[in-house]
């Protein structure tokens, strides 16, 4: 399986921060943004991964990240000129993506909880065995601002709408997509929208029509941050926050996850440690090196 990040766009509402950074470049907490974006796709096992930015911040994503290869993975890079829609990725990443599934997540959306690796691997499996599209729905109060998915009971996705007036569910869909080898042609076939958008729903309604769309319930107990607004950035650092200091673990640290996944050897993670200043993240990296 393939990985996009998406991390393009303006970040408008989150001015004047993004006035000189790229959004998915701010901090939340201790790390980038984009560190747990990139965490997930890793916790999925996926390791050729598409950074996807405008050309004026893809060469900060590139300092920031490299080619990957010390954190086993192959990291490339592309642009987009302007944000066209969600689905204008798979657009850009086709030679990316080749023959092979992928997965999407876009670069200000954050996912926590108890086995989650699992249920991504789990899900991926789905795409072998009949599913040609998984999402990931997460319960709302206030699902009118999201795009809305109903499944049926067997998890199949019937219904799906972008900001409804009155919505069938209270699942929102969020930034996580998985897909078959269609996706590329789906995407191609898009018409934009009435905004001038290619959009990531017209492809999900197009596994739904197919009977191939599965939602995916992350349901109670689990965390899924978009980091999208002074309010939300700010939310999403204080969790962070709290979770650390009282489990004494580290959120999304992309160095503990390559030693965990077996992407890295523990030689190789406590050298990534020591390139770190005395922030804490450098003896919190050592550490997890030395006792894995």
């Amino acid at each position: 399986m393939k990985g996009i990040i998406l991390a393009g766009g303006s970040g408008t509402r989150l001015d004047p921060l993004t006035r000189v950074v790229s959004k998915q470049l701010l901090p939340v907490y201790d790390k980038p943004m984009i560190y747990y974006p990139l965490s997930t796709l890793m916790l999925a096992g996926v390791r050729e991964i598409l950074v996807i930015s405008t050309p004026t911040d893809l060469p900060d994503f590139r300092r920031l990240l490299g080619t990957g290869a010390e954190l086993g993975l192959e990291i490339t890079y592309a642009e987009q000129p302007s944000p066209d829609g969600l689905a204008q990725a798979f657009v850009i990443g086709a030679d990316h993506i080749g023959d092979s599934a992928s997965a999407l997540v876009l670069g200000d959306n954050i996912f926590h909880g108890p086995g989650f690796s699992g249920m991504l691997h789990r899900s991926i499996e789905g795409l072998n065995s009949g599913d040609g599209c998984v999402l990931f729905g997460y319960p709302v109060r206030d699902p009118q601002r999201y795009g809305v998915g109903e499944a049926d009971p067997q998890g199949r996705l019937i219904s799906i709408e972008e900001k409804p007036a009155a919505p069938r569910s209270d699942r929102a869909i969020t930034g996580l997509y998985l897909y078959d080898q269609q996706v590329v042609d789906i995407a191609r076939s898009v018409h934009p929208s009435a905004r001038g958008e290619l959009e990531i729903t017209d492809v999900n309604r197009v596994y739904m029509q197919q009977g191939s769309a599965r939602l995916v319930d992350l349901g109670r107990g689990f965390a899924w941050l978009d980091t999208g607004t002074h309010e939300s950035l700010l939310e999403a650092a204080d969790y962070v926050r709290v979770l650390e200091n009282r489990q004494g673990v580290r959120i999304a640290c992309v160095e503990e996850v390559a030693l965990r996944m077996g992407f890295i050897d523990a030689d190789a993670c406590h050298k990534l440690g020591e390139r770190y200043g005395a922030s804490g993240y450098d003896a919190y990296v050592m550490e997890v090196a030395a006792t894995f």
